[in-house]
């Protein structure tokens, strides 16, 4: 048994043992070149042991949760600053313009009263550190059921091996998946127009906010005038504004939904025993790489269906009922509006390298799938019955249109209209048809 370190080795031959060694008692000549080797870099194994240091003390210091969400927002604002989309010019004032003007055309075109309080310009970065309190909300839950699964796949005598190993092992996972977070955050606040871009609430409550170098980018492949641009992409994040501000359940059922979905996450432990073949303990990225590999993908249940066509159905209604209000507003003021209308409404069926990225990490796609069928349908109710009873609508969540409702809009417009449907009070007509089902089953079977 020999007393040497952890790592290095022994001269080949014993007998060299002292040559080359002024003090004869090491194996290595001056300058740090050992026989037949490369120059051991003493400052490099210092700046590592020095970063490594510094990230096990981020994991300490990050709350103990499972998610290293200050490593996220470093990995995010490094990412943007070397990309050039940290900092942005001043342009306060250009979107107070815009948003004012947008306020003023969508008064006529919605009863709901202007919501944003305050309007900013933000940069990359401002993206980055105004949403990151919503994204921790999200992505908690995700975290919290991947990183529990890879704890209950080890056997109990492995568990037991571990002891204290096993916090650690939680702190390099909030690591790996602060990392993860980080990029795709860097990505996404590379793409973004303004603070509701996703559909959902994600920036402070009451704050109108755009992006304008994104905006900048955005145009140019658009062929209109940037100011243009500005305006309607004001209309659309002040139309999102007055429905977050005046519907008071609806960020919170958005939010909630999305949390719904990702607590009922399930982790196959196959794929985990597969996951870890896949890692090299020695190279942290491997981590990273294999849980980008698309074996953690959640493996969809029938509670997790439901809450996504819940999602699904309320992120359509809210992107379609902004669609119609904004079309409203400006369709007669700017030229290219209906031009802009389609290329909005392909990018977020689409969705780009940033969503595709967060649907690995979240677990879903933020995207709503029947934006049409739900613009489809606010037409249908607005043209029919005014914007005051499509707009009251929003007042309870038992009233909205369902999916079988986007299916057969006419025939809800129609349920809309009919005698004992809503009336002048949507919230009055809810509370006594409520009533009224209660007093029957009050009375029961063959009573009066």
């Amino acid at each position: 048994m020999t007393d040497q370190p952890f790592g290095f080795n022994p001269s080949q031959n014993p007998d060299d043992r002292g040559e080359g060694s002024s003090s004869g008692g090491g194996n290595t000549p001056p300058g740090g070149m050992p026989p037949g080797g490369v120059p051991f870099d003493m400052g490099q194994l210092g700046q590592m042991l020095s970063q490594l240091g510094q990230m096990l003390s981020q994991a300490q210091t990050s709350g103990g949760g499972p998610v290293n969400y200050e490593l996220a927002k470093q990995i995010a604002v490094q990412q943007l600053a070397q990309s050039g989309g940290a900092a942005a010019a001043d342009q306060t004032g250009a979107v107070a313009d815009a948003v004012h003007l947008a306020e003023m055309w969508l008064d006529p075109a919605t009863t709901l009263p202007a919501g944003a309080r305050v309007a900013k310009a933000w940069s990359a970065t401002d993206w980055v550190n105004e949403t990151l309190p919503t994204w921790q909300r999200l992505f908690d839950p995700v975290a919290q059921r991947v990183s529990g699964a890879w704890v209950d796949a080890l056997p109990e005598e492995a568990k037991a091996a571990a002891g204290p190993m096993l916090a650690m092992v939680g702190q390099m996972g909030g690591m790996a998946f602060g990392s993860q977070l980080g990029n795709a955050l860097a990505q996404l606040a590379a793409e973004v127009l303004t603070s509701t871009d996703v559909g959902l609430p994600l920036g402070p409550e009451g704050t109108a906010s755009l992006l304008p170098a994104n905006i900048e980018k955005f145009t140019g492949g658009l062929e209109r005038p940037a100011s243009e641009v500005m305006v309607f992409l004001a209309a659309r994040e002040a139309a999102h504004q007055r429905l977050f501000a005046h519907v008071p359940w609806l960020r919170q059922r958005l939010l909630a939904t999305v949390e719904e979905f990702a607590r009922g996450i399930k982790v196959d432990t196959a794929a985990l025993e597969q996951l870890a073949t896949q890692i090299d303990p020695s190279n942290p990225q491997s981590i990273e790489e294999a849980m980008r590999s698309g074996l953690l993908e959640p493996q969809t249940t029938p509670e997790q269906k439901s809450a996504l066509t819940r999602l699904e159905t309320l992120l359509a209604l809210v992107e379609g009922w902004v669609d119609v209000v904004v079309g409203d507003a400006v369709g007669e003021r700017l030229p290219g509006a209906e031009a802009l209308r389609e290329t909005l409404r392909r990018r977020r069926a689409s969705g780009g390298p940033a969503e595709q990225t967060f649907a690995t990490l979240v677990g879903l796609e933020l995207r709503p799938r029947r934006l049409r069928a739900a613009a489809a349908l606010w037409r249908l109710v607005g043209d029919q019955h005014g914007i005051e009873k499509r707009d009251g609508i929003w007042a309870h969540p038992d009233l909205i249109p369902t999916a079988e409702d986007l299916d057969d809009p006419m025939e809800f417009s129609e349920r809309l209209g009919a005698v004992g449907g809503l009336g002048d009070d949507p919230i009055a007509e809810l509370e006594r048809t409520e009533r009224e089902e209660k007093e029957r089953g009050e009375s029961g079977p063959g009573q009066s």
